[in-house]
Parts: C-alpha cells; structure tokens; sequence
C-alpha cells in the first residue's frame, strides 16, 4: 500500500473539499483520460483506473471517514485491523473485496431498492443527464459601521463556474457527435456483484467508461477540455440593507454555479462583516456612546450637543445629573432591518471635574463648598477641603 498515491492528491482536491467537489474534479480527470479519447496509451489507462478508484472512496461518505482515519491501510486485505476487505476491528476473512463495509454498501443497495433509499451510501440520480442544481457560493464582505446602518450598495468580484460558451455545456467539440456509452447503456452506474458475509450481493457504482455521464465523447471541446465547464471571474453589485448586522448572510438567488444539464443555478451567499465604530457600540438596533460634560452642566443642568451617526443633536441635561447617569434618546439608534422605525441611542454621562484651578475659579469653588456646611460631607465641601490641606 507505500507506493498508492494519497486519493486526495489522485483528484487534485484539499482534505476539506465539498462532495461536489470530488465529483466536479472526477468528471473533468475522468473525461481527460478515458480510454476511449487516448487508444493504446497505457500511462492515460493506469491514471483512469487510479481516478476510479480514488473516487469510489471519495464519493462515499462511510468510506471517506474509514480513509480519512486510516488511510489506504482501511481498505488493505492484509492490515490487521483494518477496516476494509481485511476486517473489521481485527475480525477478519471475509472474501471477495470489500469485507464488512462492502457488506454493509451492498446490503443498503438492497433496501433501497425495496425501501426508496435511506440506507447505505444512499442513492444516486437514475439518470445522470437529468437537470441538476448548480452549486452555491459563500462571499465574505467587510462594511464600514456607518454602512451597515444605513445601507450601500458593493461591486464585489469572485470566481464561479459556468458552462463552457462554446460547446454550451457539453463537452463535446462543436459540430461534433457524442455516443451513448455502451458499458452503462447510459445511464451512468453499473451494477457489481460482491461476495459477503450475507451471501452474494449487487451494489452500482459510476461507470468506468464513461466516468458516470452515460456519455462518450468523441472530440472534447477544445475550450473546455471536454469537462463543459469553465471557470469564470464575475463582477456583481451588491444591495446591503440599512440595518444589517454583523454576521449575518444574504442570499443573492441564481448568482451561484451555472446548473447541470440545464438544471438552476446555484445561490451566492454573501455574508456580512462589520468594521468597528470609534465612539458607538451596537446591540441590536440600539446604539451605545459615552459623553463627558462640564462639572457646572451637571449641577446646574443645559444644552449639550449629543453625538449620533447622522451628526450631532441638541440635549438638554438636567440639574443635578450624576456622573454615570444614562440618558435614552428614541428612534436615535439603527435603522430595523426590513421594519419601519429604529432603535434608540443611550448616552453615558461622565462628569469631567477640572484638575487645575485658577486661584479665582478655586475661591468660587470654595465658597460654594461653604454653603454646603456639614450637610454634604463627601460633597464639594470636603473635595477641595482635601485639597486646599494637601496645598499647604
């Protein structure tokens, strides 16, 4: 098993790749070296044969696990412990290839025949010609804080697949003919008898002929390579909501991956993230900020200007507000995404006590502190008391 290439690398895929991945990287190794479009060259053989065998792997969820855990040692006949055609947790001698996974993959081609699927590896489309959705796309896209609250619109740029132009999907060269396969008569699968624990059993697979198409093409597009499949770099305008959040995803219908056989396109997802504000935090639709106002306004109250995402606003603070104090000013906050209204804005209140004094402002201060007397004694009385004492 050293000298069997990892089934991954077979493929040209990451360890992390989607199943339609594998299989949009099968279909185009498969096309590439079928036997049929390269007679007599046995290097092109010996990839098909290896392209077929990584896929049937890939392409099953159980058996994908089982490789992703142990490797090629999963499917060795002479791995102790192995689990594949040679046991399962060290129970061996089962016969025929396949041992107890293969038993078990074709025990659940029998109940769904009977059953309409749900067991097993599950079922595959009867026939592979049939229209078929395309793939959906995720975009990440960063926004400033301002528009998230009030919305904007973004050209935003990606990479999507779509059918190839110039053979409208096919694969097959322009003007030129292509053939129902005659190993699957067509239909993509064929049927393999394996030999298990509960006695001779039938499972299907994609055909090796065709690489599951149910077609054999002649003369490959030159454009494509035959795979009827190009890669293409889009550029889209963006809607973004006033009131988006961060995290949250939009769904931009039919701008995925063009669809098989004339099936739909795919979806884009395009999920949002926000950049921070330098003086509002956001929960929800309400807006959070802190304002810092002269010792005297918040003894004797006044007008304050008041910061809001739209420029500031007129506040009026009111006598004797304490340093902490939070103020909520309504329908200030964000706007309600897809809603009439916003949310509010709440204001922290610092009180700023001065550090430095003129010998006027201190006099004032002091005389103020008189008035007082003993009633106030953590008041201003006792503040500038202390300090006058620390002076001397």
């Amino acid at each position: 098993m050293a000298d069997k290439r990892d089934y991954y690398e077979v493929l040209g895929v990451n360890k992390t790749a989607s199943d339609d991945e594998i299989k949009s990287a099968y279909r185009k190794l498969a096309k590439k070296y079928h036997p049929d479009l390269n007679p007599g060259d046995k290097a092109a053989e010996a990839s098909f044969k290896e392209i077929n065998e990584a896929y049937e792997v890939l392409s099953d969820k159980d058996k994908r696990a089982k490789y992703d855990q142990f490797g090629h040692a999963a499917f060795d006949p002479s791995a102790a412990g192995g689990y594949g055609a040679g046991g399962f947790g060290g129970f061996s001698g089962f016969s025929g290839g396949g041992g107890f996974a293969g038993a078990f993959d074709g025990f659940g081609d029998i109940l769904n025949s009977m059953f309409g699927g749900g067991f097993g590896g599950g079922t595959r489309s009867a026939n592979p010609n049939a229209p078929m959705r395309g793939d959906d796309l995720r975009y990440n896209l960063t926004i400033a804080f301002d528009e998230a609250a009030f919305g904007v619109k973004k050209e935003i740029q990606f990479r999507r697949e779509e059918n190839c132009s110039a053979c409208s999907g096919t694969g097959a060269k322009p003007g030129s003919k292509t053939s129902t396969c005659t190993k699957c008569k067509g239909t993509g699968q064929i049927r393999v008898q394996q030999n298990t624990m509960f006695g001779s059993m039938m499972s299907t697979r994609p055909c090796d002929a065709c690489g599951g198409s149910g077609k054999i093409i002649e003369q490959p597009c030159e454009s494509c390579k035959g795979s009827g499949r190009t890669s293409k770099v889009v550029k889209l305008n963006v809607t973004i909501p006033a009131g988006i959040d961060d995290g949250q995803t939009i769904v931009v219908g039919g701008q995925g991956g063009s669809g098989y056989n004339g099936g739909p396109s795919g979806d884009l997802l395009v999920t949002i993230r926000v950049k921070d504000h330098k003086q509002f935090i956001r929960e929800g639709f309400n807006l959070y900020t802190n304002l810092s106002i002269p010792v005297t306004t918040a003894v004797l109250g006044g007008e304050v200007k008041v910061p809001t995402l739209s420029g500031d606003v007129k506040y009026t603070i009111p006598a004797g507000t304490q340093s902490g104090t939070t103020f909520r000013l309504k329908e200030l906050g964000i706007q309600r995404l897809k809603q009439q209204g916003k949310g509010d804005l709440y204001v922290n209140v610092t009180v700023d006590i001065p550090k430095h004094l003129t010998e006027q402002q201190r006099e004032l201060f002091e005389k103020l502190a008189e008035t007082f007397g003993t009633e106030h004694p953590e008041g201003l009385g006792s503040i500038f008391k202390r300090k006058k004492t620390k002076k001397k």
